[in-house]
């Protein structure tokens, strides 16, 4: 029982490292999409930022710049992307995979040039990652029984990334729900044509502002929720990998890496039938003259 409890607690602890990003990647694809702009160059957005973070992390020997600079490549490339679906009104599918593709390529490529280490960036250590953060009473928990252990490994020992997506799910919920700005993002997905009436630039709000999105419906709370589920799933097909399971034995690798793929599949069959998208997500605004 012992050994199951920190096994169950270790997962959820690589849960909560595991579902930052994501959060964090979906509710800046929330905004987008609750504008009426398909994001579907997340995943673009999140390598460019990450190869941009580690590199200047590693070059200048310090994380927070190598994090302006991962929150830098993400904006170019979110401008980029309105560029040829807002001004231009391309077709935002084809713009996002344009980033997705663009970026995979050209990430190899210059960490080949600029660390000559199989294009990757080189393993970052000291000031130039985050470390973990010991939370007040995390040491005078540390004997009591499975309390100390989950406040330990649950709640402290994260680094500040993993806290600040824990804080930016509440604020995105205030501002989409409870605030002018998200209610004109809210209306400009919904119907654009009445918000330009009101005086409201829907380009301006656009510029300004996809499975977990589905899965989350759109919404802050729910979008959580399935990020914590896809990084649950990931953390346990890399604690699987190579234990004998009851009855089956030692399950092929394979298989076990297919986990978060094959979760993926089953909660897009289940739950995409009842999200409701925003109406106007997709469709260019063209500005009646």
């Amino acid at each position: 029982m012992g050994e199951a409890f920190l096994l169950l607690t270790l997962l959820a602890s690589a849960t909560v490292r595991g579902a930052a990003p994501l959060v964090l990647a979906a509710l800046g694809g929330l905004f987008a999409e609750r504008s009426g702009v398909v994001d579907i160059g997340l995943e673009g957005k999140m390598l460019a930022s990450a190869f941009a973070a580690a590199a200047t992390a590693a070059v200048t020997g310090s994380a927070w710049l190598g994090l302006v600079a991962g929150i830098a490549a993400a904006i170019v490339l979110a401008m980029a992307h309105g560029l040829a679906c807002v001004t231009y009104h391309g077709n935002q599918v084809v713009s996002g995979m344009a980033l997705n593709i663009l970026v995979s390529g050209l990430t190899v490529v210059l960490g080949y040039a600029w660390f000559q280490q199989g294009g990757q960036t080189p393993l970052l250590a000291g000031a130039a990652r985050f470390a973990p953060i010991d939370l007040p009473g995390a040491a005078l928990l540390a004997d009591v029984p499975v309390i100390g252990l989950l406040y330990r490994e649950i709640v402290s020992g994260h680094n500040v990334l993993v806290y600040m997506a824990a804080v930016a799910v509440p604020v995105v919920a205030w501002l989409v729900y409870r605030t002018r700005f998200g209610l004109r993002l809210r209306a400009v997905g919904e119907s654009p044509g009445a918000v330009d009436t009101a005086g409201i630039s829907v380009a301006a709000t656009r510029y300004g502002a996809l499975a977990a999105l589905i899965f989350g419906q759109w919404r802050p709370v729910p979008t959580l929720g399935a990020c914590l589920l896809f990084a649950f799933a990931d953390a346990v097909q890399v604690r699987l990998q190579g234990i004998p399971l009851p009855v089956v034995g030692v399950v092929p690798v394979q298989l076990i890496q297919a986990i978060p793929y094959i979760l993926t599949v089953c909660l897009l069959a289940g739950f995409v039938g009842r999200a409701v998208a925003p109406r106007a997500i997709g469709v260019p605004y063209i500005k009646e003259r």
